[in-house]
């Protein structure tokens, strides 16, 4: 499986703190005048934001259905001539991605065969990938805590199986993918350094 260099992709349960990390460290890259793209999944895109509507309740379909539309989804997000990530690179920016194919994995393996899943989400991997290891109840509270309507995946029970298979996919991992772990229960300061010097040991 090939790999995209410059890609960051943080992954980590609903709650766990992925969107506040990629957002500290887009500043950091700002204040040193580094060339950078913030993306996220689903995208904001025709067909990420129908997924978007799956996941708030507003349409409803079966869990394969929905494992397509993602898949659909990020083909665009990567391969779009006009804003794909592949192209960007080719440009020289660095991307961070609030999650990715491991998304995927992690939470419609519950539902849906995992080898349909890999199947339809055989995509180059990044060349980084920060996992915020947050418990379940942690996650929980911070998402109760959000006063917004619970989206279809947030429910304590079913997080806790897709934090077991995010763990067992980060035992998978192909050579060329470089991978931090973070204990999700530190504070936002420290998470925020501890990713800074990861990255800053690859010179990015």
């Amino acid at each position: 499986m090939s790999i995209l260099k410059s890609f960051i992709v943080f992954e980590g349960l609903d709650g766990a703190g992925t969107t506040t990390q990629i957002r500290n460290l887009a500043k950091y890259y700002e204040f040193n005048k580094r060339e950078y793209t913030i993306t996220r999944e689903p995208t904001s895109n025709p067909i990420g934001e129908l997924v978007r509507k799956v996941l708030q309740k507003k349409v409803e379909t079966t869990p394969e259905a929905l494992a397509f539309l993602y898949a659909a989804d990020r083909s665009d997000h990567l391969y779009n001539p006009s804003y794909g990530i592949a192209r960007l690179i080719e440009e020289g920016r660095i991307v961070m991605s609030d999650r990715y194919f491991y998304s995927s994995i992690a939470y419609q393996s519950v539902e849906c065969d995992p080898s349909l899943i890999r199947t339809i989400n055989s995509f180059p991997s990044p060349e980084f990938l920060i996992f915020i290891d947050t418990p379940v109840e942690d996650c929980m509270r911070r998402i109760d805590k959000r006063g917004e309507e619970k989206e279809l995946f947030d429910r304590a029970e079913f997080l806790t199986a897709v934090r077991k298979n995010y763990l067992a996919e980060l035992e998978r991992l192909p050579e060329g993918v470089n991978l931090l772990v973070v204990d999700g229960r530190k504070s936002i300061e420290d998470t925020e350094k501890e990713i800074r010097m990861y990255l800053s040991s690859f010179s990015l």
